[in-house]
């Protein structure tokens, strides 16, 4: 890929050698403008004062993280859809879901090809941080399982490089049957594949071989971001410690001398090879998840869009037909109840642009006065129609006292606050036992507490990690805990979980902020 010569990189490391390395791979894609930066602070200055099309970023630095200034970066209206990109040597994968939720663009693993380099840049810039959503439901959405197959099953490849016709090929010979091996009898030729487009996953080289030796083939391998992290065996019948030595500072992985142990060399390849299959596998897996995530909202930014507006105008014929005054009571009552349907899916979609910004810090709460008891009769209403094969008995006790005519509200917002409890009370009225009981209380506390109760248990082995994210909560019948908690907190409240296998109780706890009359 060639980069468009318009596109202003700023390259951000404490490290000036892996600055330069970035920068080096920059000038080999056409990438000419390039920013650079010692520091997340002064990064933040550069991405101020200048137009810059993308970020890359080292995870670890003193001071600002990559993570922490991909945070500021993203809570930064004017900035926050620039392509981002984490480079690390050692990201894991809880690092990988920390960094996702953060907002980042890519994730690369070091060492890396220039082709790696080039793809990920080229996704970043070909999508921005939440930009707008171009429709691809038409288009064939790739199965992430086969994108990460299909950058992890190609064969590795080995390059042998001896001016001896013998050795060359023993060598081959030994190796062919489990990897691509190519072949190079001088430097020049070596370091013209090694330096290519394609070149090699590791390479076996002679040290007195024509044209250039195999020091100074490594020197300029070293130079080059095409090559400069292939791993490099020495093949040699040269047995000073001086030579040994030389070709160890140059970056070489191993010495070998000959004659060659071929049980040894095939064994200590293959040790190498497995690095680089796991190191590729590793990246590939890295790259699935961003992808099927980036994906998911996209697909999700679809449905919101192609959902709100027509449930908008369903909302408004609903009204208008219960108002022209030709309906009986019934018709009037069913109506009601789609009202309500439309309501709550339109709720559901709002939450999702909200979580969205819970997540990444940028939700600004704007605490109004809201009536939580209004909001559960309204759920409750819609539960009891959704399940009413179930024959459930859903109950809201109120023990707050009503003052001037106003029940006790919570400072909050109310949009969240209908979708906290519409989840917890359709999951506590989804998995509750036939004929019995979800009860919903207010206790006029400060915070006010409301608790949502019923029969069935979560397992066990979910109940300490409940309202985690990434938890699997198929199995065990729960789901949108994680959300839930979400919404409490950033109104300042809290959320628990209280589970009575003895009693067969489930019982979530909710504390919000009281409003408090004077």
């Amino acid at each position: 890929m060639s980069i468009s010569i318009a596109t202003k990189f700023l390259v951000v490391d404490d490290s000036e050698s892996l600055r330069r390395s970035v920068i080096q791979k920059i000038r080999a894609l056409s990438g000419q403008y390039c920013a650079e930066a010692a520091s997340g602070a002064e990064a933040l200055a550069i991405l101020k004062q200048q137009s810059i099309g993308i970020v890359l970023c080292s995870s670890d630095m003193p001071h600002m993280s990559g993570l922490e200034l991909l945070k500021l970066v993203r809570a930064d209206s004017t900035i926050s859809a620039m392509p981002f990109i984490i480079i690390s040597s050692d990201a894991s994968r809880e690092y990988l879901l920390e960094a996702i939720k953060c907002g980042v663009s890519s994730v690369l693993i070091r060492p890396y090809s220039l082709d790696a380099f080039s793809e990920h840049i080229e996704k970043a810039i070909a999508n921005p941080h939440k930009a707008t959503v171009i429709p691809i439901i038409k288009k064939e959405i790739p199965v992430i399982s086969e994108i990460i197959k299909s950058k992890t099953n190609t064969q590795l490849t080995l390059l042998v490089v001896d001016d001896t016709p013998d050795y060359l090929e023993l060598l081959v010979d030994l190796f062919k049957n489990e990897y691509r091996v190519r072949i190079a009898h001088d430097g020049k030729k070596t370091l013209e594949i090694c330096t290519s487009d394609n070149p090699p996953d590791l390479v076996l080289l002679d040290v007195m071989i024509p044209v250039m030796d195999g020091f100074e083939v490594t020197r300029r391998m070293r130079e080059n971001p095409n090559s400069e992290n292939i791993p490099v065996i020495f093949i040699t019948a040269l047995t000073e410690e001086s030579m040994r030595m030389q070709g160890l500072d140059l970056g070489a992985v191993d010495f070998v001398t000959k004659p060659i142990d071929t049980a040894v060399l095939k064994m200590r390849v293959k040790n190498f090879m497995r690095y680089v299959k796991s190191h590729k596998q590793l990246q590939a897996d890295y790259d699935g998840i961003i992808e099927n995530v980036r994906l998911r909202n996209v697909i999700e930014s679809i449905t919101q869009n192609d959902l709100k507006v027509p449930l908008t105008e369903i909302i408004k014929l609903i009204q208008s037909l219960i108002t022209n005054g030709s309906l009986n009571s019934e018709q009037i009552k069913s109506l009601n109840m789609a009202e309500e349907v439309a309501f709550h899916a339109t709720q559901v979609i709002n939450l999702s642009s909200d979580l969205y910004k819970i997540e990444t810090g940028r939700f600004k709460l704007n605490p109004q006065p809201v009536n939580i008891d209004a909001i559960l009769q309204r759920l409750v209403r819609i539960s009891r129609q959704t399940f009413h094969e179930k024959q459930l008995e859903l109950v809201v006790k109120n023990d707050a006292p009503v003052v001037d005519e106003i029940m006790p509200q919570v400072l909050g917002d109310a949009s969240l606050c209908y979708s906290l409890f519409h989840n917890l009370i359709n999951n506590a009225c989804e998995y509750a036992d036939k004929k019995s009981c979800v009860t919903i209380s207010i206790t006029n506390t400060n915070p006010l507490k409301i608790t949502i109760q019923n029969q069935g248990v979560v397992l066990s082995k979910f109940r300490e990690t409940f309202f985690e994210k990434y938890l699997d909560h198929i199995s065990s019948k729960w789901g949108g805990a994680y959300a839930a908690k979400l919404i409490a907190e950033v109104q300042n409240g809290s959320i628990s979980l209280d589970v009575s296998d003895a009693e067969n109780m489930t019982t979530i706890t909710v504390f919000l902020p009281k409003l408090v009359l004077v």
